[in-house]
C-alpha cells in the first residue's frame, strides 16, 4: 500500500475535481497519489478535501490562457476568481491566505504580501498542482487559508533524451493584441543519471476588453516578457538512495506604454489611453525569482525507517508600478530571501494484512529575509529577518484498507529581528501629508504548538466519509503593520500571529462506473484575524478581530460513455467578525477575503480518437453584503457590490499523428464585456476595469 505523510501538521484527502477531468478514460480515481506532500499516499487514507490538476488538464488549459491564476479559477473549487493582472489580490482559498509553493520551496512573503506569488512559474514546467485546503502548517508561515503546490516535472523515460516543442500565437480581433510564446522540454535517463531541461517565453500583445478599449495599464500583464527555465538532475546512487538538485528561475518584465484614463466606479472603467509610461523608471513585474533546491533520499535508512532531507534557497524581487500615495512619489518594491531544511523520517511500527501503523518526525528550519522599499532606496517597511524552528511529530494506522486515523503535533518557534527604520509620509484623502516618524525595531518571539486530527472511513465505493481538524500559525502583513506605525517602537504594535482552527467533514464516492462525487463542509476559526480595511481618510490599514469562515464545495463528475464527460463544482462561504472584540459576530469579513458563490462546470468529448473539444465555464454570482455609506453614497474598501456574471472558454486539439498536435483555444468564447470581482469590491475608481475580451490561442506540438 503506497503511505504518506500529507502533512506534519496538516492531514488531506484528495478532491478530483480537476484530476479527473485529465482523461476520457479515467475509471479508478482511488489510484490517484498525492506527491505535495513529504511522501505519497493513495487517496483512500486522506482524510480532508484536496484538489489535484493534472498534467493534461493544465496543458488543457495552457490551450486557452497561459496565466496560472486563470487556470488555477477554472480548477479549483473555493478559490476566488482572478484579477486578470498581474497581481493575485482576492484571490483567496476559503477566505483566508494561502501559501504557495514551488516543489515545496516558499513563493510566498507573507511578512509583507505582495499579492504576486501565485505568478511565479510558467505552467510548461508544471507536472501537477496540489491544493490542500484549509488551514495547514505543514510548510510554516502563511498556510492560513491552504497550500498550493505547484510540482514540476521530472523525467519519466528510460530513453536517452525525448521531448516536447511547443509554438504558439494568441491574438484579439483587435489590431496590436498579436502574442506570442515557445516552450521547449527534453528529459531523459543515462544509466543512473536522469534529467529535465524546460524552457519557456512569452511575449504578450496589447490587451483589450469586449469593446477593443485598450484595459488599464494598472498591473497589467499587456506587453510583458515572461521567461522561465527548469534543470532538474538526479542520481540513483542505489535501490534506496537518490539524490536530486533543481534549479527554477522565473522573470516577467512589462514594457508597456500606455496612459491611464480614471472611469467612474459603477459607470466608466478606467482604460489604457495614449502614452504614458511616465515617471516609471523600472518596468512592473517580477523581474527574479530563483530557486535551488538539493534533495537526498533513504528508504531504508536503518530496519523500518526511511529518510528525506530537502535544502532550499529562493531569491525573489517584485516591482510594482509608480504611486504618488508617499512624499515625492515613486515605485515600490518586495524583496525576499528564504534558507531553508526539512528533515523528515518514516518508522514503520507494524505492517499486518489487516493493519499498519508508521509514525512520521522531524523537523523544519526556516529563515527568510523581506522588505518593502522604494526603488530610489527609501524603506517602506523595515528589514524584518525571520527564523523558524519547527519539530514535528505525526502517527498513522491504517485498519482493514477502510479505515485511517491521523494525528500529530507540530512546536513552531519563530523569531523575528526588525530593524530600526522611519514610515514614509503618506498622502491622505484631504491632499495633505502624515508626517514621517522614527521608529525603534527589536525582536519579536512567537511559539505555539498546533495540532491536527483526522479520521477517513471507506464504508463502500460508493460512500467514504472523512473529518479533520488541523490548525495554522501564522504572522501574516507583519510587514504592513510596521510600515503605518503610529507608535515610535514595535513593542506597541499589534503583532500577535494569527492561529486558525480548521474543521472539516465530508464525503466521497462513486455512484456508478460513470459517477463520481464530493462534498464538504468546513468552518475556520481564529482569535485575532487579519483583514484589509478602510480608515476614515480611505488609507488601507490591517484589522486584528476575531473571525469565523464558514462553507461548503460540492462536485460531480459524468463519464457517461468512452467518449464524452461533462461535471462541474459549487462552492459557497461566508465570514463574519467581531469586530469590538466583545463575542457579537455581527459584522462580516469583506469581500476581499470571502469570494462570491462560484460554479464551474465543463464538458469534454472526443468524436474520433484524434479530436478532443471541450467547453469550460466559470459562474461567479452576485455579492451584495454591505451596503454604502449613508452620507456620501459610496462603499467603503472590499465592500463594493459585485453584480454576477459567467464566461465561458472553447479548447480543442487535433493529433495530426504520433508526434504532431495542433490545438485552439478561446478564452471568452461570446466576447463578453465584464468587469471581474475585484473591479467592484475595492469600489474605487482607479480599479473598476473591464476584464479580457474574446482572445484566442494557437498552437503547434511536437513530440520525439
Amino acid at each position: 500500500m503506497k503511505k504518506a505523510l500529507l502533512s506534519a501538521a496538516c492531514l488531506g484527502t484528495t478532491t478530483v475535481f480537476a484530476q479527473v477531468k485529465d482523461t476520457l478514460q479515467t475509471k479508478n480515481v482511488d489510484e490517484v497519489v498525492m506527491t505535495a506532500s513529504r511522501k505519497k499516499e493513495n487517496i483512500k487514507e486522506v482524510p480532508s478535501s484536496i484538489t489535484v490538476v493534472g498534467e493534461k488538464q493544465i496543458q488543457s488549459q495552457l490551450t486557452v490562457n497561459s496565466d496560472i491564476t486563470s487556470i488555477l479559477q477554472y480548477t479549483v473549487p473555493s478559490l476566488g476568481t482572478n484579477s486578470g493582472q498581474t497581481s493575485n489580490s482576492g484571490q483567496t482559498l476559503r477566505g483566508r491566505q494561502v501559501l504557495v509553493l514551488i516543489d515545496g520551496i516558499p513563493q510566498s512573503t507573507p511578512l509583507r504580501n505582495g499579492a504576486r506569488d501565485l505568478r511565479t512559474i510558467d505552467p510548461s514546467a508544471i507536472e501537477r498542482i496540489e491544493v490542500i485546503k484549509g488551514a495547514s502548517s505543514i510548510y510554516g508561515n502563511g498556510a492560513d487559508g491552504g497550500i498550493i503546490n505547484y510540482i514540476t516535472k521530472r523525467s519519466r523515460t528510460d530513453k536517452k533524451i525525448s521531448g516536447v516543442s511547443q509554438i504558439g500565437l494568441t491574438g484579439q480581433p483587435y489590431g496590436g493584441t498579436l502574442g506570442v510564446r515557445a516552450s521547449q522540454l527534453l528529459t531523459g535517463k543515462i544509466n543512473k543519471f536522469d534529467y529535465t531541461l524546460s524552457l519557456a517565453y512569452e511575449r504578450t500583445g496589447y490587451t483589450k476588453d469586449g469593446d477593443g478599449v485598450l484595459i488599464s495599464p494598472t498591473y497589467s500583464i499587456a506587453k510583458m516578457d515572461n521567461y522561465n527555465g527548469l534543470l532538474k538532475i538526479g542520481y540513483d546512487i542505489n535501490e534506496n538512495q537518490r539524490v536530486e538538485a533543481s534549479y527554477i528561475g522565473y522573470s516577467s518584465r512589462s514594457d508597456l506604454n500606455v496612459g491611464l484614463k480614471t472611469g467612474k466606479y459603477g459607470i466608466t472603467p478606467t482604460i489604457g489611453e495614449g502614452l504614458g509610461k511616465g515617471l516609471e523608471t523600472t518596468p512592473q513585474g517580477t523581474p527574479k525569482n530563483h530557486n535551488i533546491r538539493v534533495s537526498y533520499d533513504n528508504k531504508n535508512l536503518f530496519a523500518g525507517t526511511s529518510l528525506n532531507i530537502n535544502l532550499y534557497y529562493q531569491d525573489f524581487k517584485t516591482v510594482y508600478g509608480y504611486s504618488d500615495t508617499f512624499f515625492n512619489g515613486g515605485q515600490s518594491n518586495v524583496i525576499s530571501q528564504k534558507k531553508g531544511a526539512r528533515i523528515n523520517l518514516d518508522t514503520q511500527l507494524w505492517n499486518s494484512p489487516n493493519s499498519q501503523g508508521e509514525i512520521i518526525y522531524g523537523a523544519d528550519i526556516l529563515n527568510d529575509q523581506t522588505v518593502q522599499k522604494l526603488e530610489d532606496g527609501r524603506f517602506w517597511t523595515p528589514n524584518m529577518n525571520m527564523t523558524n524552528i519547527a519539530p514535528f511529530v505525526l502517527a498513522k494506522i491504517d485498519l482493514f484498507k477502510k479505515f485511517t486515523i491521523k494525528g500529530g503535533f507540530r512546536y513552531e518557534n519563530i523569531k523575528v529581528n526588525v530593524d530600526d527604520f522611519n514610515t514614509l509620509s503618506s498622502l491622505k484623502s484631504d491632499g495633505t501629508f502624515t508626517k514621517s516618524i522614527p521608529v525603534a525595531g527589536g525582536k519579536l518571539s512567537y511559539n505555539a504548538l498546533v495540532g491536527n486530527i483526522g479520521v477517513r472511513y471507506n464504508i463502500e465505493p460508493y460512500i467514504n466519509l472523512f473529518g479533520s481538524f488541523s490548525q495554522a500559525y501564522s504572522i501574516n502583513e507583519l510587514g504592513r503593520i510596521l510600515r503605518t506605525s503610529t507608535s515610535e517602537t514595535i513593542k506597541n504594535l499589534e503583532t500577535k500571529p494569527i492561529i486558525v482552527n480548521n474543521y472539516e467533514l465530508g464525503a466521497t464516492g462513486q455512484l456508478s462506473s460513470w459517477l463520481n462525487y464530493e462534498l464538504t463542509s468546513y468552518v475556520s476559526t481564529s482569535k485575532l484575524g487579519a483583514s484589509f480595511v478602510q480608515s476614515p481618510d480611505r488609507a488601507l490599514m490591517i484589522q486584528r478581530s476575531p473571525e469565523i469562515v464558514y462553507g461548503v464545495e460540492g462536485f460531480l463528475h459524468f463519464t457517461p460513455t468512452k467518449w464524452i464527460q461533462f461535471g462541474g463544482s459549487y462552492s459557497w462561504m461566508e465570514g463574519i467578525t467581531s469586530v469590538k472584540d466583545d463575542g457579537d459576530y455581527s459584522a462580516k469579513i469583506n469581500n476581499s477575503r470571502i469570494s462570491a458563490p462560484k460554479v464551474l462546470a465543463y464538458v469534454q468529448a472526443k468524436p474520433i480518437p484524434t479530436l478532443s473539444v471541450g467547453l469550460d465555464m466559470l459562474h461567479s454570482f452576485q455579492q451584495n453584503r454591505f451596503e454604502p455609506n449613508a452620507k456620501t453614497g459610496l462603499y467603503a474598501y472590499g465592500e463594493g457590490y459585485v453584480p454576477e456574471y459567467t464566461v465561458f472558454n472553447f479548447k480543442s486539439s487535433y493529433e495530426v499523428n504520433n508526434n504532431w498536435r495542433v490545438s485552439l483555444g478561446v478564452e471568452n468564447l461570446f466576447n463578453k464585456v465584464y468587469q471581474p470581482a475585484i473591479s467592484w469590491w475595492t469600489a474605487r475608481d482607479s480599479d473598476f476595469t473591464n476584464a479580457l475580451g474574446l482572445r484566442g490561442t494557437f498552437m503547434i506540438e511536437y513530440k520525439f
